[in-house]
């Protein structure tokens, strides 16, 4: 009994981090722009699907790639960079083309909501046009290893993904708390109004959110199709609306709340499979998680804000 709770503890962290990840980026971009990027979900498979290209290419499974196959932790190290490099470009992009030019018209913040489900649905069945419905298989990156420990199963798949998560999160609360990008962020976050009267440049403040958020899903996407090697078009679609969800448990623009609702969901989704059908998951799940937020609407670290009319 103890060693399938433990097993089914580890299997959560594994699986609250893939939200985590997703729900950071979701905070990151909400806690500045008051805005919830519900393209963030899509991001995460365009990250994944760069991933897949980079590493099958680095291999050497293509007729004009490197006349050498590189070992492929190596390859995990460079995909791992060069994904979140590239997948923070499609961000800014997005922010570039469809978010900017409505905050410079001040428009509704609706129809940025509008806008940027859009630019999810764009991304979605943009992958679909060019690189059709099939499936795509992951190569291996990492030899999968498993240990075993007191009866429990870890593979070191799931020792890196929960780890690089914590990491992660030590990282973007030392950016936030620590540095001038981060107390530029805060500023503009709470008076965005006032934060160009004080020269900061806000443009550069806000790409550089995006280039935060966009990483993170990347290194989740990454991870995820490592663990769960098979892509496909609408992989990021369910995934990014519980990953926001995560967010708002936690308390939508809190760095902190966003990582604890990320893992809090992932407990949640994991023992309600591991002890009812796994059909009733999804709806007992969201009907805690339901209940959860009408004892308390603001999340577990949000607070309520007075709105000035």
């Amino acid at each position: 009994m103890l060693q399938s709770f433990m097993q089914n503890f580890l299997n959560a962290l594994q699986w609250g981090s893939f939200y985590a990840l997703i729900a950071l980026g979701y905070s990151l971009v909400y806690g500045v722009l008051l805005l919830i990027n519900f393209a963030h979900g899509d991001i995460f498979m365009v990250g994944a699907y760069i991933a897949f290209f980079l590493a099958t290419f680095l291999l050497g499974q293509y007729a004009f790639a490197f006349p050498f196959a590189l070992p492929p932790l190596m390859v995990f190290g460079i995909t791992v960079v060069l994904t979140m490099a590239l997948t923070a470009c499609v961000g800014v992009a997005i922010e570039r083309v469809a978010y900017r030019p409505l905050r410079r018209k001040g428009a509704s913040r609706l129809y940025v909501v509008i806008t940027a489900l859009m630019c999810g649905l764009i991304l979605e069945n943009g992958n679909l046009l060019f690189l059709g419905a099939n499936r795509r298989s992951f190569p291996e990156l990492l030899p999968g290893t498993v240990y075993s420990i007191g009866g429990m199963n870890v593979s070191n798949v799931k020792i890196v993904v929960i780890i690089a998560t914590l990491l992660v999160f030590v990282l973007l609360e030392t950016i936030v708390r620590k540095t001038k990008l981060g107390m530029a962020m805060r500023a503009i976050s709470y008076d965005r109004m006032a934060v160009p009267l004080m020269g900061i440049p806000l443009d550069t403040v806000i790409v550089f959110t995006f280039v935060l958020g966009s990483s993170l899903a990347a290194l989740a996407g990454v991870l995820f199709a490592i663990a769960y090697p098979v892509l496909e078009p609408y992989m990021g679609a369910l995934v990014g609306w519980k990953a926001f969800i995560a967010a708002v448990i936690g308390g939508i623009g809190e760095i902190r709340g966003a990582f604890l609702g990320g893992f809090l969901l992932g407990f949640v989704e994991i023992f309600v499979a591991a002890y009812f059908p796994s059909t009733l998951r999804d709806l007992i799940a969201f009907s805690i998680l339901l209940i959860f937020l009408s004892i308390k609407p603001t999340g577990i670290f949000g607070i309520a804000r007075a709105t000035k009319i």
